[in-house]
């Protein structure tokens, strides 16, 4: 299967859900299974529409279980594939995530969030996954996962999704919340080639990849064009030819070399906005819709000769903690806007101290705007 790269430059004001599927063409996705749920439904709307156009293929499975199973079959198949869903759904996929990290298949989830625990709040927006993203499956494996603040980077962090779980070879999780899945805004689709695109390895010689989990110094296994080549896949522990072991030293190694693949090569994943972080004696850490309102209080805040600085992860998982340790170092208070009880909180506990730290939460189903964080900041002052 094949897809249609965009060869104009073209203008789009349109929703984040369908700036993240743009996105997913733009990067060969060429196959996606998926299980319609709020409110993440319109980018499986737009692949089923825009996929056949392209020779590619969309399939609505029963469930998100059998969702990710085919993203997961497909990608074995030679595809670039991915899903996208929502808080419950992501929730059920988390055992088949844990597959794709240890079989090392390239895919890409798209978790545009939403209020829970349970149905919770379908149609409200939250950060209700962050510590999921990180922690859901079981066991030790990588995770990657990005967060986007606005439409341009729900297209611009899908593109890279995609390219950071081909040289992985690990399944990379796109965080969306409701906010930025359902806004409007303009953003400019690059011409084909303007963003590099990472593509499936083909093998050389004969085709067939005899050892196909053999590492390459700090580099992944280089697995081979999946479509031209026979291999077996387990999700059991397994030994370089893809084949199942107990054996202590062989299974000690590959599970350390599944999480080394990844945090030996930070400088290739970490992604950050830092705005006045180099003075900033308060310091707001926040990603995704969250951030947007940061943003704003950090810059009226400048106007008003307070020294506030934004540190946004693009990049949440791994956190880039060589980048906000010496921000929070410099900093006297670091403040913490999040729609939901404390799960980013949590991680920027970890690299500062907790004396420093003002949580502002907000899970009633509303935005989180600039005025609750600056009225949490001022009733923590009485």
């Amino acid at each position: 299967m094949t897809t249609t790269a965009h060869t104009e430059e073209k203008i789009l004001f349109t929703q984040g859900n369908i700036a993240c599927a743009e996105g997913a063409l733009y990067a060969g996705c060429n196959f996606f299974g998926g299980y319609p749920i709020t409110p993440s439904t319109e980018v499986a709307e737009h692949m089923a529409e825009e996929l056949p156009r392209r020779n590619g293929a969309f399939i609505q499975m029963e469930d998100e279980i059998a969702s990710l199973g085919a993203v997961i079959g497909a990608a074995l198949a030679g595809a670039k594939a991915m899903t996208a869903t929502s808080g419950p759904g992501f929730s059920l996929m988390q055992e088949l995530i844990g597959y794709a990290c240890i079989a090392e298949v390239p895919c890409v989830i798209v978790n545009v969030m939403r209020g829970g625990p349970s149905t919770g709040l379908p149609t409200s927006p939250a950060q209700s996954d962050l510590l999921q993203a990180k922690w859901g499956t079981h066991g030790d494996h990588p995770t990657i996962a990005l967060v986007p603040s606005s439409v341009e980077e729900m297209f611009t962090e899908t593109v890279r999704a995609f390219n950071l779980s081909e040289y992985f070879r690990t399944p990379v999780i796109v965080l969306g919340d409701e906010i930025i899945g359902h806004m409007r805004e303009k953003f400019r689709v690059p011409r084909s080639g303007e963003i590099e695109v990472i593509d499936r390895k083909v093998p050389d010689g004969d085709g067939i990849c005899r050892l196909p989990y053999r590492a390459d110094g700090k580099h992944p296994a280089c697995l081979p064009n999946f479509g031209t080549s026979r291999f077996h896949v387990t999700g059991l522990n397994h030994d370089e030819s893809g084949f199942p072991t107990m054996d202590p030293s062989i299974v000690q190694d590959s599970n350390a070399r599944i999480l080394d693949k990844v945090y030996h090569q930070r400088e290739l994943i970490d992604k950050v906005d830092m705005r006045y972080c180099e003075d900033a004696e308060i310091l707001f850490v926040s990603v995704g819709s969250a951030a947007r309102a940061a943003e704003e209080v950090v810059e009226e805040y400048r106007r008003k000769g307070v020294k506030a600085g934004l540190f946004r992860p693009i990049t949440l998982w791994p956190f880039p903690k060589k980048e906000f340790i010496p921000c929070a170092e410099r900093a006297k208070t670091i403040v913490v806007p999040e729609m939901n009880l404390g799960q980013l909180r949590t991680v920027v506990e970890r690299f500062a101290r907790s004396e420093k730290i003002l949580p502002v939460n907000l899970v009633s189903g509303e935005p989180l705007d600039p005025d609750f964080i600056v009225a949490t900041i001022e009733k923590s002052k009485r």
